[in-house]
C-alpha cells in the first residue's frame, strides 16, 4: 500500500470516500478552522498520481543552520524550541533591525551613550524577533494549506509542531512586541505612545496581510507593497520616533522607498507559484508569468532608488511640493515599465547595473 498526503481528501483502497473534520481552535480574537484530508491509493494507482511536493525535501543531511534561519534546505528537527525559532524565520530580521538603526540616525538625537544604545537594542528586539517573528508565524499558520503543496515538510503542515503550540507562539510574540513598544514610550518620556501605536498598526497590517477575509497577499500589488512598507517604513518610523520626531516628509519618503520593497517582496513569490495558483492567490508570478514577473521585480527597486536619490539634488523648497506627486509618478512609471519590457530589454540591463 502506498500513500500520498495532500490537503482535504481521504481515500481508502479501491473505494473513494471523502472525510472532513473540523477542529475549532479557541482563545484567539479571530476564528480558525482546520481541515485535513488525506488520499490513500493502491500500488496500481500510484503510477498515475504525481506528487505536488518539491523534488528536494529536507532530510537528515539538511543544514542545521538553514533550519535555525528558517530557510529551505533545513534539517529535520524534533527540538520544539528550534522549531519555534524556525517559524519566526530569523533570516528576515536584519532588514527590520537595520531600519531601526536608520530611523535612529535620521532623528539626529541618537548618542553613543549606554542608555541610547540600550533603547535601540530593545527597539530592535521589538521589531525583529518579536513582531517580525509574529508576522512570520501567523503567515505560516494561514499558509499551511499552500505549504502542504509547496513545502509539506515545513513545521506546521508536517505536524512537527501542534496547532495549540503555534497559537501560543503567535500570542506570546504579539503581546511581547506590544509590551516592549509600550516600555519604549515610557522610557522615552512620550506624552503620546507613538511607538506603541506603530506596533499596533504594524501587527494589524501583518494580520490582514495573511488572514481572510482581506488577505492582502491574494493581490500581488497590494500585498507586496504592504510587505515592503512593513519591512522598510515601520522600523524606520519606530527608530525615529523613539529618539526624535516623526515628521510628514519622512513618512512620505519612506513610503516612497517602500515601493522598492514591492520588488523585493516579489522574489519570495517565486517559490510558492504552484500553491498560489492552486488556491487562487494572484501573486505577480502567477498573474504575469515568471518571465514578466522577474522584470517587474527589478523595476520598482531601480526606479525608486533613482527617484528618491534624485530628491536630494532638488532645492529644499521644491522637495515638499513634489513628494506626493512623485508617489503617483512612480506608480505611473511602473505601468509604463510593464508596457516596454517586451521591446526594450537592454533598458532593463541599465536598471540592473544602476541598482548594483
Amino acid at each position: 500500500m502506498a500513500s500520498l498526503s495532500l490537503n482535504m481528501v481521504s481515500v481508502p483502497p479501491r473505494t473513494t470516500t471523502i472525510s472532513c473534520t473540523r477542529t475549532r481552535v479557541p482563545s484567539l480574537p479571530f476564528s480558525f478552522t482546520r481541515r485535513r484530508l488525506t488520499i490513500r491509493a493502491t500500488e496500481t494507482d500510484t503510477n498515475n498520481v504525481k506528487s505536488q511536493a518539491p523534488d528536494k525535501a529536507p532530510s537528515k543531511d539538511g543544514s542545521s543552520i538553514n533550519q535555525l534561519l528558517g530557510i529551505k534546505g533545513a534539517a529535520q528537527e524534533s527540538n520544539k524550541w528550534k522549531i519555534r525559532l524556525q517559524l519566526t524565520k530569523p533570516v528576515t530580521w536584519p532588514p527590520l533591525v537595520w531600519g531601526v538603526v536608520c530611523g535612529a540616525a535620521a532623528s539626529g538625537n541618537f548618542h553613543w551613550t549606554i542608555e541610547d544604545v540600550a533603547k535601540s537594542i530593545v527597539c530592535m528586539l521589538m521589531s525583529g524577533p518579536f513582531l517580525t517573528g509574529y508576522t512570520q508565524t501567523i503567515n505560516d499558520w494561514y499558509d499551511r494549506e499552500i505549504d502542504a503543496i509547496n513545502e509539506p515538510y515545513r513545521p506546521i503542515p508536517s505536524g512537527a509542531i501542534s496547532e495549540n503550540e503555534v497559537i501560543t507562539q503567535i500570542w506570546v510574540l504579539l503581546l511581547g512586541g506590544l509590551g516592549l513598544a509600550g516600555l519604549l514610550d515610557v522610557w522615552a518620556g512620550h506624552d503620546f505612545p507613538i511607538v506603541f501605536y506603530l506596533a499596533v498598526g504594524g501587527s494589524l497590517l501583518s494580520y490582514i496581510y495573511s488572514a481572510p477575509p482581506l488577505k492582502l497577499k491574494q493581490n500581488g500589488w497590494i500585498g507586496n507593497f504592504a510587505l515592503g512598507a512593513s519591512y522598510i517604513s515601520l522600523p524606520w518610523w519606530a527608530g525615529q520616533a523613539l529618539f526624535g520626531t516623526l515628521t510628514p516628509d519622512i513618512i512620505v519618503l519612506t513610503l516612497l522607498y517602500s515601493i522598492a520593497g514591492l520588488g523585493i517582496a516579489i522574489v519570495n513569490d517565486f517559490k510558492s507559484i504552484e500553491g498560489d495558483r492552486a488556491l487562487g492567490l494572484q501573486s505577480l508570478p502567477v498573474a504575469f508569468g515568471t518571465e514578466t514577473a522577474k522584470w517587474i521585480c527589478v523595476g520598482p527597486i531601480d526606479i525608486t532608488q533613482l527617484s528618491v536619490a534624485g530628491i536630494f539634488f532638488i532645492p529644499p523648497i521644491l522637495r515638499y511640493l513634489i513628494c506626493i506627486r512623485r508617489f503617483f509618478f512612480i506608480l505611473m512609471y511602473i505601468v509604463l515599465y510593464l508596457e516596454i519590457i517586451h521591446h526594450t530589454k537592454p533598458l532593463l540591463c541599465i536598471f540592473i547595473i544602476c541598482e548594483l
